[in-house]
């Protein structure tokens, strides 16, 4: 039997409406260089990686799927159990690849512009989280 924190997932996945609002506002405000929203592109881009992590890891951990190695293999362990398409895996792997640079070499992070994985994260998010709450019908009701 599995063990999905079905509850955790909820609030996480509830959570990325939250992260897409503030993605719509931070495109709809930007003026480049500016300080505060370029803090806020950086948080919001993380906040995305890790929801997408952090939602990946409790799936793989909960339904014993193959263990994953890094970030990017959390991403490709779902697109492997068909969780979301390839595409969406794509921009999700582009996305996952930033968090070393965010956490660890904040200082070299590139801030003269929007960054370009921004404009494509709302879509992405709601084809991750249709795909994961699709997976967690399949998955739980096949028991």
């Amino acid at each position: 039997m599995y063990y999905i924190n079905r509850a955790r997932i909820d609030d996480r996945i509830s959570f990325i409406a939250y992260i897409k609002q503030a993605i719509t506002r931070l495109q709809a405000q930007w003026i480049e260089g500016e300080p505060l929203l370029v803090l806020a592109e950086e948080r919001v881009i993380h906040l995305a990686i890790e929801v997408v992590t952090d939602i990946g890891s409790d799936l793989i951990d909960g339904l014993m799927l193959r263990e994953a190695s890094s970030y990017v293999d959390i991403v490709k362990v779902l697109q492997g159990e068909d969780v979301f398409p390839q595409h969406t895996a794509n921009v999700l792997i582009e996305l996952v690849e930033l968090r070393k640079e965010l956490v660890q070499q904040y200082t070299d992070w590139d801030r003269s512009r929007l960054h370009h994985v921004i404009p494509k994260l709302n879509k992405t998010l709601e084809e991750f989280k249709v795909g994961v709450e699709k997976f967690l019908d399949k998955e739980l009701h096949s028991f």
